[in-house]
């Protein structure tokens, strides 16, 4: 999409139930409070780096409806959960807490962030983020700690009992 193309806004594309979707989600009750002060973006050390990272444009977004355009973002992502922007808000606006809401909704309707879907991998396939090899348990035995043995079998049974071994099966695919 061109960046003319994000800032045209078609009003058939608009769910005016959106901003209801997120107050009902735990986190997202006081977002209606928020007037746009702009406090959050200031003290956001995200937004410091990257541009796109702007809490009130997201929250702007999300009350006007724009539900799969936020949810489809890479952005609503990047939120480092540092609440510095919940400590400063004058309206109790609990962004760091909104922003996990509007992330619960966006994997509740399939759009998931490249990176989780990883770890997913690696935790069916390993049983922990980090795969330990011969090399790291000859480390451990010189350190004087036991070796550890790899077993996906208990992540595996948990991923098809919550059927995210489909969602990890069907991103690997693509």
């Amino acid at each position: 999409m061109s960046e003319k193309e994000e800032k045209i806004i078609k009003v058939n594309e608009l769910n005016p139930n959106f901003k209801y979707e997120i107050q009902a989600e735990p986190g997202g009750e006081n977002m209606s409070r928020c007037f746009a002060c702009g406090t959050c973006t200031a003290t956001c050390p995200i937004r410091e780096v990257n541009e796109k990272y702007n809490p009130r444009k997201i929250i702007r977004m999300a009350l006007l409806g724009m539900k799969e355009r936020v949810l489809s973002s890479d952005f609503i992502w990047l939120c480092a959960g540092c609440y510095s922007c919940t400590e400063r808000c004058p309206q109790d606006v609990k962004i760091t807490d909104l922003m996990n809401a509007i992330k619960n909704i966006a994997v509740k309707e399939g759009h998931i962030h490249p990176s989780f879907v990883a770890q997913m991998g690696f935790l069916n396939s390993h049983g922990r983020l980090y795969e330990i090899g011969e090399f790291d348990n000859k480390k451990r035995v010189k350190a004087g700690l036991p070796q550890i043995e790899e077993s996906a079998e208990d992540t595996k049974k948990l991923f098809k009992q919550e059927g995210v071994d489909k969602l990890v099966s069907a991103r690997e695919e693509k």
